[in-house]
């Protein structure tokens, strides 16, 4: 399953990647981000991987970040792998004038695991999209705001 999702945020391209490339500003848009550490390599490179810990109620959510690529503050790609799922995101930062960038997500899932997820693809594909959307859309009001 391969989808985008798109944001434009009226702030500097190099404004908002310095934000997007600022793991502390997680938990400011993504509900239930706890920490994240690093496991290997250095932060942000090729490379890296790191440990991303959410939890939403009782229910606790662990991802392995792998960079897969760096170029910002045009471009980042990185691999994720959570227990059920495995994607690429390649995150696009366009100038369109110097006070607005365009926020391009580009999502690959690659691998479902489980019944449960595979069901859910099946019945609910529009889930995972409106998720990665609805954190696009936080990302743009958090960054707007500073």
């Amino acid at each position: 399953m391969k989808f985008t999702c798109t944001v434009y945020i009226h702030k500097p391209q190099q404004v908002v990647a310095d934000f997007f490339a600022n793991a502390d500003h997680l938990g400011e848009y993504q509900e239930g981000f706890q920490k994240k550490e690093l496991v290997s390599g250095e932060p942000w490179q090729e490379g890296a991987v790191s440990q991303l810990y959410y939890q939403n109620g009782k229910r606790k959510m662990e991802l392995t970040e792998t960079v897969l690529k760096n170029e910002l503050p045009n471009e980042f790609l990185a691999e994720y792998f959570h227990t059920h799922t495995e994607n690429t995101m390649k995150s696009t930062f366009t100038v369109i004038d110097p006070n607005e960038t365009k926020y391009d997500a580009e999502i690959h899932y690659t691998k479902f695991k489980g019944a449960i997820v595979k069901i859910m693809v099946f019945l609910f594909p529009s889930f995972f999209k409106k998720q990665v959307q609805k954190w696009l859309t936080n990302f743009k009001v958090f960054v707007e705001k500073q």
